[in-house]
């Protein structure tokens, strides 16, 4: 927002240093982002405000006149070809050395006095443009008549415009007066309310129109006035001066009354022409589908049957909180105005404006939340303009419909909880200043509570804390003393799936892989090449209402494409083995309800292993080094890892198996079909394991087991055994890391599987290493083999496995 300093002493004196006050203003209310001096380069000796006292034709130019003025120091004469210089109007006027900008080529020089047709010039009548005010460079500015003869023009005209960052639920400092009742409370100065009063006619206005609201969800309030016998023409010099500083262009005296009313109080107004207003009637109503109205911009827009609009009686004539139509513009024909300020529910402006991609000053103000006694305040500011500056009669009464009045809220504020929340204890005369200061109604209830009323121009303000907030901003937060942390301190969240979320990410770093982020967003063709059409959850989507792309229309129900994707796109820039894993949410979709966002990690990998030197060697990485991971990772987090084949969609059937946790399956391992791995331009083979982060959890241990490790050192064996081929080698596995003998453990591993010559038809080979240890002392050789036996016996009697060569 833009923040003249001159209009803000309207309303309150304030005579601190500029950056002194924006400093308080950062400090309690809002951001000052910059300010910019008007008529900083305004020599005060040279440029002053003089009055024309007579005026004279050129001897020697019809187009030019000389104009003797007064500017404090006697009569002089000088040379002007302004058409609307006028004996008795009080000007700007430049001596010989001012520095102003060139009318014609926009450069700023020195001031040189030099004859105009023969005549001596003793100085210059100033345009708004020579001063650097605007590009108008027709006439002469004209100041206000009251302006004093000689005083500087820096003085009359000068001014601080702030350029001001505001939050999104103080809609009040979106005026003057906002930003004049923070300041009056920030420097304890009073505060000036702006003149309401004005005269009324004969003519009642609920004579001459009507007014109805089909939808008080929407329209919360309505009033209209009506102004009668208006002459339009331009405002006077201050007012439009106000609005350029503003940002906004002076139009005529009616459009500009509204838009400064709208700027010093925040509220928004619409002027209407009442002679067009078909049927003397205005209806606040939703759009029926497919509505049109042509807006004062000159568009034709279509409404939806959620957009609230403003009807005559015969359709539209504007779209409510946010632009007018050009069927009841106001012109230079308009002789009465009906004058319409209401309240609408910020929900719905917001929506209407973001849909139509339709900003205006009205809608920002509309959809931050507006008090509901505005409306009527407005009204009587914009009226007593009206009556000053247009001449018009104002019609007795205004129409008000309120169907949204709402009784005034009460917020209790507990002294202790002031003193809990600032750190500090704020007198009891401090907080009724600061509160009543900024409007707000304060009791104090002893022994150490404040009732308080907040006034309607805050409706953000909800809770104790919310006051609070504006006690400690006014008061000062550089009084706030330094102290330590008291207090008890909370209780840790319990969030075990994203504590476990954290793990598993930094075993699969451990492990080797890289970690990506994709996006959440895909689209369907990408989806399906992962998804089959069978799995009805996952290839249903939920679609994205307004997509900024359209491969990112959808929420991703699945991470294999992302994750296939991005090993693709980065294959080709590496040699050796290419390990990429990402943990990251799936969207699946729940009828009529947000989606469930399950937590699944996924990763790919392929490519050829490393040799020692982490070179690239000859063999290729197998479903081995997947299902690997996937055992390092659940071991990891002390999870039991157990695998049975699997067919999935997308995956190479006798590839593939499903990983389990106790009876449950958490998720996949397995070598994408080459066919869907040349779906996304990958030619070798590539493998894939995904777990669901959420079943896992279930399977946490509750303890994590921890055993010392033995001071005694180890022996290894390897031995190999025939078994039939359909035994999986988890099995064998499985009941040599279960076996143990007294306080002799083992650990065992897998490191060949061979079938062909020398193994019998319908057996397999398993070379098995294994690993004897104990806690309480060194193994023989008589212990080793021992336990060996034992173990080979086991393995005959449950799977029928025999010693390879024996």
């Amino acid at each position: 927002m833009k923040l003249s300093l001159n209009w803000l002493r309207e309303f309150v004196d304030v005579d601190l240093p500029v950056p002194e006050l924006a400093r308080l203003l950062i400090d309690a209310t809002a951001e000052v982002e910059s300010w910019e001096t008007i008529g900083a380069q305004w020599d005060a000796q040279r440029i002053r405000v003089a009055e024309v006292v007579a005026i004279e034709p050129h001897p020697n130019a019809d187009r030019l006149r000389l104009v003797t003025v007064e500017a404090g120091h006697g009569r002089q004469q000088v040379v002007c070809g302004a058409p609307n210089v006028a004996v008795g109007q009080k000007i700007a006027f430049a001596t010989e050395g001012a520095e102003l900008v060139d009318g014609h080529t926009g450069e700023r020089a020195k001031l040189k006095l030099r004859p105009i047709r023969g005549v001596e010039s003793a100085g210059m009548v100033l345009s708004e443009k020579e001063l650097g005010l605007s590009e108008n460079h027709e006439g002469i500015l004209v100041l206000r008549p009251e302006a004093p003869i000689g005083r500087p023009l820096v003085e009359e005209l000068g001014d601080i415009v702030f350029d001001i960052s505001t939050w999104a639920n103080r809609a009040d400092l979106l005026g003057v007066l906002g930003f004049a009742r923070e300041t009056a409370a920030i420097t304890g100065k009073a505060m000036r309310q702006p003149a309401l009063s004005h005269t009324q006619s004969a003519h009642k206005v609920a004579d001459a129109i009507t007014v109805e609201i089909e939808d008080p969800d929407l329209c919360r309030r309505f009033t209209a006035s009506l102004i009668e016998n208006v002459s339009i023409g331009p405002s006077p010099q201050w007012m439009q001066e106000r609005l350029q500083k503003s940002g906004m262009r002076p139009i005529n005296n009616v459009v500009d009354i509204t838009n400064y009313v709208m700027l010093e109080t925040g509220q928004p107004l619409h002027a209407f022409d009442y002679d067009l207003v078909r049927g003397k009637r205005i209806v606040a109503r939703r759009a029926k589908q497919g509505e049109k109205l042509t807006t004062l911009d000159g568009v034709e827009r279509e409404f939806d049957n959620e957009m609230l609009l403003i009807c005559d009686g015969e359709g539209p004539v504007g779209i409510a909180g946010v632009m007018g139509g050009g069927n009841s513009e106001v012109s230079t024909n308009t002789r009465n105005v009906l004058l319409e300020i209401a309240n609408f529910r910020p929900g719905s402006i917001r929506r209407t404006s973001a849909y139509l991609k339709l900003r205006t000053e009205a809608s920002l103000r509309f959809e931050k939340g507006l008090g509901m006694e505005m409306p009527e305040f407005a009204q009587h500011r914009a009226l007593h303009l009206f009556e000053a500056l247009t001449g018009g009669a104002v019609a007795a009464g205004l129409v008000d419909m309120y169907p949204g009045r709402e009784p005034r809220k009460t917020v209790v504020v507990e002294a202790a909880r002031i003193e809990q929340v600032l750190g500090i204890a704020v007198p009891t005369e401090d907080v009724r200043r600061i509160l009543t200061d900024l409007g707000f109604v304060c009791h104090f209830v002893p022994p150490g509570r404040y009732s308080v009323q907040p006034p309607d121009w805050r409706p953000d303000i909800e809770i104790a804390d919310d006051v609070i907030e504006d006690i400690g901003r006014i008061y000062g937060y550089d009084k706030l003393p330094t102290t330590m942390l008291r207090g008890v301190l909370p209780a840790p969240e319990v969030a075990p799936v994203r504590e476990l979320r954290e793990r598993v990410r930094d075993l699969a770093a451990a492990l080797g892989f890289q970690e990506t982020i994709s996006y959440t967003l895909t689209d369907m063709a990408r989806l399906k090449r992962m998804v089959p059409e069978s799995d009805t959850l996952r290839s249903n989507p939920l679609g994205v209402v307004n997509p900024v792309a359209a491969q990112h229309a959808y929420l991703r129900t699945s991470l294999r494409p992302s994750l296939l994707e991005t090993y693709a796109l980065n294959r080709r820039n590496i040699d050796g083995a290419l390990r990429v894993f990402e943990v990251g949410f799936e969207y699946l979709p729940i009828e009529a309800d947000l989606p469930h966002e399950g937590t699944v990690l996924c990763a790919v990998l392929g490519g050829t292993r490393e040799t020692r030197w982490a070179q690239a060697g000859g063999e290729r990485l197998d479903f081995f080094d997947a299902k690997g991971a996937v055992e390092s990772l659940l071991r990891g987090i002390g999870v039991k890892a157990a695998f049975a084949p699997r067919t999935e969609f997308g995956f190479l059937e006798g590839h593939t198996a499903e990983v389990r946790a106790g009876k449950e399956a958490v998720g996949v391992v397995g070598q994408v079909h080459p066919d869907h791995a040349a779906m996304f331009d990958i030619d070798e083979p590539v493998f894939l394991l995904e777990l669901r982060v959420e079943d896992l959890v279930r399977h946490l241990p509750e303890r994590p087991e921890y055993s010392a490790p033995s001071k005694f050192p180890e022996v290894r064996q390897d031995i190999a055994l025939l078994v039939d081929a359909a035994v999986p080698a988890g099995r064998v596995l499985e009941i040599a890391r279960s076996h143990r003998s007294g306080s002799i453990s083992i650990s065992a591993g897998l490191f060949d599987e061979y079938r062909g010559k020398g193994v019998p038809e319908g057996k397999k080979s398993l070379a098995l290493r294994l690993h004897f240890q104990a806690n309480d002392r060194t193994l023989t050789d008589g212990d080793v083999a021992k336990v060996q036996q034992g173990l080979v016996v086991r393995l005959s009697k449950e799977l029928g496995a025999e010693l390879r060569g024996s």
